[in-house]
């Protein structure tokens, strides 16, 4: 729960400041689109081999905020998406679909341990697996979408 409450926070503040600190930054959306692309298909990468994962040995101690809130639900690929739809559309719309994608992903880390026993090992690996491909499938696409606004911001 507390991760929940932690990532909820973190996602509701960028999108509410996230685009102020972009501007602040000088960075364009085309930059976002592409930094965080490339974070998820790395996140993706570790998803479907295993070996290669970003984080192979668990801290000593309970940290505050990682590794559940951020960067896995929380992550910097989800907080470019929340600043990028809080540049299309209201803060107000972006914060409930946030809202919403929080009480999802609380109900599943609830359900965590059920599905997991329901799937076994084999199971909860194809799942994995299958959900690397759908993240490198989206992390591409952010980084064609980034490439496309940079070459359009260009010309």
């Amino acid at each position: 729960m507390r991760e929940a409450a932690i990532a909820t926070v973190i996602l509701l503040l960028a999108a509410a400041f996230g685009g102020r600190v972009l501007v602040l930054l000088g960075l364009q959306e085309h930059s976002l689109r592409l930094a965080g692309g490339i974070v998820l298909f790395l996140i993706a990468l570790g998803m479907l081999f295993p070996s290669r994962r970003m984080m192979e040995e668990p801290a000593e101690e309970a940290p505050l905020i990682v590794p559940i809130a951020m960067p896995l639900i929380a992550g910097p690929s989800a907080i470019s998406m929340v600043i990028l739809f809080a540049e299309k559309h209201t803060v107000g719309m972006v914060c409930s679909a946030v809202l919403v994608a929080a009480a999802g992903s609380t109900l599943l880390l609830a359900a965590s341990s059920t599905i997991f026993a329901f799937l076994g090992r084999r199971g909860a690996t194809a799942l994995e697996r299958l959900m690397g491909m759908l993240l490198i499938m989206l992390s591409v696409q952010m980084i064609l979408d980034g490439i496309n606004a940079y070459l359009k911001s260009r010309g």
